[in-house]
């Protein structure tokens, strides 16, 4: 019988049984997309940077134009080709300034993502201490829950955390049960539903 077994046991053959594999591989894959993204936002930074380098010299172009223009020219014969220049120098200018604060917000998310990573390679794979902590006090909880399931009955939460629905299979007629659990109904009476559920 189940209870007839030494608690320190069952906790000792049911952690032995948690297969923690997938759970390094997935942080691994989380460590390579952050590489991977931190590479790209600095490749982008690198190219808006360029392109805002290019547009400060063209800009500088134009302003020299524009002035050899003024130099050469009577002003009042060339006004339309002023107006021209002036309206690409506002384009020019507002393109920089538009690449100059998209430079800022990918240097911004850069940091943000570098202090994740930060925080992520700090905690290592078993997480913080509060997670920890969180997972020792769930052990129980999850070591029931598996019971439960090897028995047919999968128990959820809701928002709060409070388990109040349970999925019942019976494999042997194919059926499933949807529960609601009440507080006005007595645990020794969900019991004995469950249980003829499953046997029925």
């Amino acid at each position: 019988m189940l209870l007839d077994e030494d608690p320190a046991t069952l906790i000792h053959h049911t952690v032995g049984n948690f297969n923690i594999q997938p759970d390094k591989q997935a942080i691994t894959r989380i460590n390579d997309s952050l590489s991977t993204l931190q590479q790209s936002r600095e490749l982008r930074i690198s190219d808006a940077e360029s392109a805002l380098r290019k547009l400060s010299r063209n800009l500088h172009s134009q302003n020299s134009q524009y002035e050899e223009a003024v130099a050469a020219h009577d002003s009042g014969k060339h006004a339309e080709q002023i107006v021209e220049l002036d309206t690409r120098k506002f384009r020019v200018a507002k393109a920089a300034s538009d690449l100059e604060v998209e430079s800022e917000r990918l240097e911004g998310e850069l940091e943000m993502l570098k202090e994740r990573l930060a925080d992520l390679e700090a905690q290592g794979l078993e997480g913080d201490e509060p997670t920890r902590r969180e997972r020792e006090l769930d052990d129980a909880t999850i070591l029931r829950l598996k019971i439960y399931r090897s028995l047919g009955v999968d128990i959820e939460a809701d928002d709060a955390g409070n388990f109040n629905k349970a999925v019942i299979r019976n494999s042997r007629k194919g059926d499933v049960h949807v529960v609601n659990v009440d507080s006005k109904f007595s645990r020794f009476f969900y019991a004995n539903y469950f249980w003829s559920t499953m046997q029925g």
